[in-house]
């Protein structure tokens, strides 16, 4: 296995989770900013991810359109390109490209519970052809012969598997492995179960003892994210929907209402400027997750969906604080 950033990392290391819609260059910008400058070493994200793109589209389609999706700063790194799959040809083409975009790792999604993407055979629908799984890997490895690839994936499809699938993807040598203590059936109904995270941590002793194993769900702060660490023997934590809204997590800084929509402004600015060929209505679901918990604060949310644009979004807010 390549020395790689992986083995640099500090234990445990914490994680940007990849959220479609979510972790675009605007939301991870903003991450970088308020979690990461004017801290001190120990500040993260450690590790960031993208959200994830298609490899076919990358391989096939219009890869200048996909590739908009996939710029990062500096001040990101390290940073994992996500993809997903099903067609190792075109694994490998897409991995060649996620390599000269310079990335510090490439990370496969077989997790993934959208239905079109299961349509195609890849995210969780991977979880049902494991062969499959290992040609995937394998593809990836040779279309990128100088990054370290990783996997994110579940506990199971529609029932525990981790007996079965889990080994399946050690033995193909592995960078890394993120799991998400949920099957794709139970979807986010029902607690991550991080009971199971210390036998993942055996078999990886006995079967791919350079492989990292990174947990994810229901991580709620730092504090939680320590704690689940430390229980487990997992050498990583995985932040999604904690991270939601609350660019400043892995500081650990508390903040308060003003701060929240201070940035929440420059969020939508920095959407509206890196984020060109999304629609602005993704925004939307951040006024949800940075507006909440105080009172008048649903009636803002309510105003803020008719923002049309970054200009409507600072006017509504800084109306909503003069009163």
């Amino acid at each position: 296995m390549k020395k790689t950033f992986w083995k640099k990392l500090p234990k445990p290391f914490f994680c940007l989770a990849p959220m479609s819609d979510v972790t675009d260059a605007a939301f991870r910008r903003i991450i970088a900013k308020y979690s990461k400058e004017n801290l001190p070493a120990s500040g993260g994200p450690d590790v960031m991810w993208t959200e994830f793109v298609s490899a076919d589209g990358l391989a096939l389609g219009n890869k200048d359109e996909i590739i908009k999706n996939l710029k990062f700063t500096a001040k990101e790194r390290p940073i994992v390109a996500q993809i997903f799959g099903a067609n190792p040809d075109n694994i490998a083409k897409a991995a060649r490209i996620i390599q000269d975009l310079k990335f510090d790792g490439l990370d496969i999604n077989m997790g993934c519970p959208d239905k079109k993407v299961e349509k195609q055979g890849a995210g969780a629908g991977l979880m049902k052809d494991a062969k499959l799984a290992q040609k995937i890997i394998t593809a990836a490895k040779k279309g990128a012969l100088k990054l370290p690839i990783s996997i994110k994936t579940r506990i199971g499809y529609s029932k525990n598997e981790i007996q079965t699938w889990i080994p399946a993807l050690l033995k193909t040598d592995i960078s890394a492995l993120t799991i998400h203590f949920r099957t794709r059936k139970e979807m986010s109904r029902v607690p991550a179960k991080w009971h199971l995270a210390n036998e993942i941590v055996r078999m990886r002793d006995e079967i791919a003892p350079n492989t990292l194993i990174i947990g994810n769900g229901d991580v709620s702060d730092l504090e939680d994210a320590r704690a689940k660490a430390k229980d487990t023997g997992v050498d990583g934590i995985m932040i999604g929907r904690g991270v939601f809204g609350n660019p400043w997590f892995f500081s650990g800084k508390t903040t308060d209402t003003h701060d929240k929509l201070r940035v929440l402004i420059e969020h939508a600015k920095l959407f509206e400027k890196l984020c060109k060929h999304k629609s602005f209505a993704v925004m939307k679901k951040h006024f949800k997750a940075y507006i909440s918990g105080w009172d008048g604060a649903k009636q803002l949310r309510m105003k803020l969906m008719s923002a049309k644009n970054a200009d409507d979004v600072e006017k509504i807010i800084k109306k909503s604080m003069h009163k």
